[in-house]
């Protein structure tokens, strides 16, 4: 497979950058991190002033009519600079109605998503007991649950939507270790459920935008704290000449290259495996998760020690990357359940 960017994606890749360096600043995310999570500012700002909430979606619902490798580089920005926003669950409902839903649904909630008006929560691998379009069931790991209006629901039987708003609804907030991505847990008991009327493509859908939204956000994020790092080697002197003039320094700092690169190779393929429907697309989103989830813990945790002394203060950025890091690594999957899923369809039984 060759893969360029178009000049339109070089356009959006340049846009987002500058719009994240200048709103999601350490500051905006250390407010947001102290309240319930999500810059709303930011929010509105992205989904209303730039129209980047409707990325991959269709224009007749109030999309802009990209596709994956667009969402991958605004997940890619976002991630960089740890932004505090709902962005996990938004790109896997949205995609999910897109795809699996009827014209009734779409019109009645995609327009709302796209705009930001509602906020949009995901639950992976759920049992819920559905009788007669009502939901019972626990759900828990929640991307920015206590916030969210809308669930989807990924059971074995289907998909299905719940307004988290409405009657049957019990939510709870967590205290967990990425504040930038709040986790919350929700109790239904015979809750209104929406079912979307293709489960099984809706589903797939989903998952698909869930895994490049996280795969490229890790891309990001261990971008960002190699670039912070060398940054502080050039800064930092010791014995009388800056640190990453060491040679252990630098040959640190090259192995992280050289993983970034990799992880990099991987989120690009799968975006475009995506969008262009290949067969490799369901191996490229397992690799793309699992490896570029571990490049971006490796990086971070890097960066911390890099960063000798101030690294280990709870006030220096190194560990916003890392909390995000190694929540994306949990997040829809380990890295063990994503390589084991590539062995399994590269080795069939002898996996």
């Amino acid at each position: 497979m060759e893969f360029a960017f178009t000049e339109e994606q070089r356009m959006i890749g340049e846009t987002v950058r500058g719009f994240f360096a200048e709103h999601a600043t350490s500051a905006r995310t250390r407010t947001a991190m102290a309240g319930e999570g999500i810059d709303r500012q930011l929010w509105g700002a992205f989904a209303g002033e730039l129209g980047l909430a409707g990325i991959g979606l269709p224009e007749e619902h109030g999309g802009v009519g990209l596709g994956m490798v667009e969402l991958a580089l605004v997940a890619e920005a976002a991630g960089a600079h740890v932004a505090a926003l709902p962005l996990l669950g938004h790109v896997m409902l949205t995609q999910a109605i897109a795809k699996g839903g009827t014209e009734a649904q779409k019109s009645a909630w995609l327009p709302q998503l796209v705009s930001g008006e509602l906020i949009a929560t995901a639950a992976w691998q759920a049992d819920p007991v559905v009788r007669d379009g009502r939901m019972s069931g626990t759900f828990s790991y929640l991307p920015h649950g206590a916030v969210a209006d809308l669930m989807l629901v990924h059971g074995k039987d289907g998909a299905w939507i719940v307004d988290l708003k409405g009657a049957g609804v019990t939510v709870t907030a967590h205290v967990t270790m990425d504040q930038t991505r709040p986790l919350a847990s929700a109790e239904l008991v015979d809750a209104p459920a929406d079912a979307l009327e293709l489960g099984d493509i809706a589903i797939p859908a989903a998952l698909a935008a869930g895994w490049i939204c996280l795969a490229a956000e890790a891309l990001g994020a261990g971008q960002a704290a190699i670039d912070q790092t060398v940054a502080y080697s050039r800064e930092r002197v010791q014995f009388g000449r800056p640190i990453g003039s060491f040679q252990a320094y630098k040959h640190r700092l090259a192995d992280l290259v050289v993983e970034i690169e990799q992880a990099r190779s991987a989120v690009w393929w799968a975006a475009c495996a995506v969008d262009e429907n290949s067969d490799e697309a369901v191996l490229a989103l397992h690799a793309a998760k699992s490896f570029a989830a571990d490049t971006a813990f490796l990086c971070a945790g890097n960066m911390i020690q890099l960063h000798g002394g101030i690294g280990f203060t709870w006030d220096h950025d190194a560990h916003l990357y890392f909390k995000r890091a190694r929540s994306i690594q949990t997040l829809l999957g380990t890295g063990a359940y994503h390589r084991e899923a590539v062995a399994g369809m590269i080795l069939g039984a002898a996996a």
